[in-house]
């Protein structure tokens, strides 16, 4: 299962649950990306990257942020995790492709993020925060490393007002394609002796 899902990503595609746990499989068009050269912090997030409030760790607790991850949010927030997309992402993570940023208070989980990454893709999929802006300093973080080590790519899928703030921009299927087979193609790696593909 977890080669499926690394043969989606590859492909442009990605998994979501629906309410019966039956997994769907999407390439909108316009795809939403980040720009990784464009990122700017906002002004009231600089003070508490200041502060140095949390403790940032990568792949500390994967499964944990997933899992995080998965809990509604609201009254009605439908959920498109499942348990089986769980089992795959760890299988994936355990392969070295998919990875978390989590944010530390006190020695306790209270936000982060997880992904996958292949070449110089990074396929953001979901965050959570039981604390304010500790989403957003896991965000910053995994910004800063992508930038520290050359990606060419940020997918962010869908766009809506969570990635807008973070300066989320759509762009045509046939550009994000073309994007995606640059970055597929770059020597690099989220974290040293992670997962290795060959790409065709």
């Amino acid at each position: 299962m977890a080669s499926d899902l690394l043969y989606a990503y590859v492909n442009g595609l990605f998994p979501m649950a629906d309410e019966s746990g039956e997994i769907g499989w999407y390439a909108p068009d316009p795809r939403a990306i980040i720009p990784i050269d464009t990122y700017k912090p906002s002004k009231s997030l600089r003070p508490v990257l200041n502060k140095e409030q949390f403790d940032i760790e990568i792949n500390k607790n994967f499964t944990e942020v997933m899992r995080q991850c998965s809990l509604p949010r609201f009254m009605g927030d439908g959920i498109w995790i499942s348990n089986e997309l769980i089992d795959m992402y760890t299988q994936l993570h355990d392969m070295g492709f998919a990875h978390s940023v989590e944010a530390y208070e006190d020695g306790e989980l209270v936000g982060g993020l997880y992904g996958v990454s292949v070449g110089g893709a990074f396929f953001g999929e979901s965050m959570f925060h039981k604390v304010s802006n500790a989403s957003k300093v896991a965000f910053h973080f995994l910004v800063e490393r992508l930038r520290d080590r050359n990606f060419g790519l940020l997918d962010t899928q869908f766009i809506n007002d969570n990635v807008l703030r973070y300066g989320a921009i759509e762009i045509p299927k046939e550009d994000y394609t073309a994007m995606l087979g640059d970055a597929l193609a770059l020597s690099t790696g989220f974290v040293d002796g992670g997962g290795k593909i060959a790409i065709e």
